[in-house]
């Protein structure tokens, strides 16, 4: 069970180094303090768990039809929704969560890394012996 632990809790690190850095460098995210911050992380993470794979496939024609860039209108609709249900978290509007959005998807990619050890393996590796298909 705690092994499963560590990767959740540096996954919601990042995720709030990430929301901490987004509100820096755009006026319109804002925490009031720490624990909406802690909160806010948090509860992203669940929503692009649980609500997001909803989202997405109740809107697959239309994300389809745009060759998948509603699936950044689906990120900027997480923050927004995290915003509206976490007091002390505020954003000012659907663009600015919009931008923010693919700032923290960016930036987190990037923390997790670095520190989680690599990213998405995009090689598979060769059989060593047999027949190649």
């Amino acid at each position: 069970m705690l092994h499963h632990l560590s990767p959740f809790l540096l996954h919601w690190g990042i995720t709030a180094l990430a929301l901490w850095v987004a509100s820096h460098i755009f006026h319109g995210i804002r925490f009031t303090d720490t624990s909406s911050l802690i909160v806010s992380a948090l509860l992203l993470g669940f929503a692009n768990a649980i609500v997001k794979p909803l989202l997405i496939v109740l809107t697959l024609p239309l994300t389809l039809l745009t060759f998948g860039l509603f699936l950044l209108v689906i990120n900027a609709l997480m923050i927004l929704l995290v915003s509206s249900l976490v007091r002390g978290f505020t954003v000012s509007g659907f663009w600015t969560a919009f931008f923010a959005s693919i700032f923290i998807t960016v930036l987190s990619f990037v923390l997790g890394s670095f520190i989680l050890g690599g990213g998405p393996e995009l090689t598979s590796p060769l059989p060593s012996s047999g027949l190649w298909l």
